[in-house]
């Protein structure tokens, strides 16, 4: 999820720029995967305590930043790898949480088939990015807008 300016989070947190509709199509995708992978950084500044399915991060730090989610895995591995793995443990379903870094990662290795991405209203936020360009990576993109959000879908 982004900004309408490609804003990331607000205060190191992307509750600040997210939307109702943002947040009840996130929280049903997240219901629907057999994983969620994340970053350090990620799971070190969003509320990760609990979720409905394993959880790994990828982390070279040995400090456990989702402390009490007993569904959290730690993997000092590439997104690639971690990828890989999830698949064999978990399941095809995995859902990218991650920072514009991983992402680009995974579609630059030709691992991620679709990308979900939802463009809110909200600007001013930090760590901008080009999501129209993110999106341009892929053959195939549609779209759809819920209450001033847009949501998009795009794959190869």
């Amino acid at each position: 999820m982004v900004g309408a300016d490609g804003s990331t989070s607000q205060e190191s947190r992307s509750a600040g720029i997210s939307s109702a509709a943002d947040r009840q199509v996130f929280l049903q995708r997240r219901r629907e995967v057999d994983c969620i992978i994340v970053g350090g950084n990620t799971a070190r500044h969003e509320p990760y305590n609990r979720t409905p399915v394993p959880l790994v991060v990828i982390s070279r730090s040995l400090v456990n930043p989702v402390q009490g989610n007993h569904l959290a895995l730690f993997w000092n591995c590439s997104p690639v790898e971690a990828v890989k793995k999830a698949r064999t443990q978990f399941g095809e379903k995995i859902l990218i949480e991650g920072g514009i870094s991983m992402i680009d990662e995974l579609i630059d290795h030709g691992v991620i088939d679709q990308l979900e991405l939802s463009v809110t209203p909200a600007t001013g936020g930090d760590g901008r990015i080009d999501w129209k360009a993110l999106i341009a990576k892929f053959a195939h993109c549609q779209s759809r807008e819920v209450e001033g959000t847009y949501f998009y879908s795009a794959h190869n």
